[in-house]
């Protein structure tokens, strides 16, 4: 516990509650810490904490009860701060607290939407990082300085970690334990929780990544067209034909429309397409690559692992939901 002697060996972990807290988040350190054994003794020990010991509010509405207060924190080697149901505004005591970390060399981490508070500390400026998906435009908008990698799981920029969405949190603390302790106990851990092995953080967050909200319909019905026609050549002149227009008044127009050219917003959606049967049908390779428009195996290959950093089979063993699939 703070200021407590601690057996010789053992890494401590001040994990902040930032209320209202998400319990899953508060969860996952502690979860996958609390297993790490070296030579059949703990290797962390983990400290829940918060600017005011007690009653903690949770994004659930329930109170949870936090015996710690903040000079946890000092007395801690690595500073994790779960994610909050507020963005904002974050408790001065908690930004106090991880300026004073930073400034002591401690690695700082933070799980969701915790890269809220670290940007808001100065912790972030000039430095990679990332957040769940969702938050991404928030927080790029409240913080430019924050150099934002887009669609990956955790980033590490020096001392200083950021994941993205909640399980992500999980993969970030793989990645730290096999940073302190390598992949065999990382590994290890992983198993015993019951979770994925090590991931790599470039991998993506696997969210359906949304295209820029659409500001207008006047090509809905093309674009209704186009997403029955995926799997033949379409190119901007066939666009143009089925809406009555120019192809630069196609280009003009539906850029302004969806934010996105139209080939762009064409490759999404065979990308999404690619993805959707390689989840749902045993198809071989190539005819996922013909039915969702991408043309041959090496294609859909080099489109599915920019955008995902898994290649298609990989991707189909991670999330095809046959209980059979074909071998390709």
């Amino acid at each position: 516990m703070p200021g407590e002697s601690r057996p010789p060996g053992v890494r401590r972990v001040a994990v902040i509650a930032a209320p209202p807290v998400s319990m899953f988040n508060l969860a996952i350190p502690e979860m996958l810490f609390g297993k790490v054994e070296i030579d059949g003794r703990p290797g962390y020990e983990t400290v829940i904490c918060a600017p005011d010991p007690g009653p903690v509010t949770t994004t659930g509405g329930l109170d949870l009860v936090v015996p710690h207060g903040l000079d946890a924190v000092a007395a801690a080697d690595t500073v994790v701060l779960a994610g909050s149901g507020s963005s904002t505004d974050t408790d001065p005591r908690i930004l106090d607290a991880l300026r004073a970390a930073a400034a002591d060399g401690k690695r700082i981490a933070s799980i969701c939407t915790g890269a809220f508070a670290l940007a808001e500390a100065g912790l972030l400026d000039g430095r990679a990082a990332t957040t769940y998906w969702a938050y991404r435009q928030s927080l790029a908008e409240r913080h430019p300085s924050v150099d934002l990698q887009d669609d990956v799981l955790f980033v590490q920029d020096g001392p200083v970690l950021t994941s993205s969405g909640y399980a992500a949190g999980i993969d970030l603390c793989l990645h730290v334990i096999r940073t302190d302790h390598g992949a065999a106990v990382a590994n290890t851990v992983a198993r015993l929780a019951l979770v994925a092995p090590v991931r790599p953080g470039g991998q993506t967050q696997f969210t359906q990544t949304p295209l820029p909200p659409e500001r207008g319909a006047s090509f809905a019905h093309t674009r209704a067209w186009a997403m029955a026609h995926l799997d033949e050549p379409l190119g901007l002149a066939d666009l143009a034909r089925h809406a009555g227009v120019s192809v630069r008044t196609l280009s003009r127009r539906f850029h302004a429309e969806t934010g996105v050219s139209p080939l762009q917003w064409l490759l999404h959606q065979r990308v999404e397409r690619a993805k959707e049967l390689l989840e749902t049908t045993p198809l071989a390779m190539d005819q996922v690559a013909r039915a969702s428009g991408l043309g041959t195996a090496d294609s859909l290959r080099g489109h599915l692992t920019r955008r995902t950093g898994l290649t298609p089979s990989a991707y189909r063993a991670s999330f095809n939901r046959l209980t059979a699939t074909a071998t390709v």
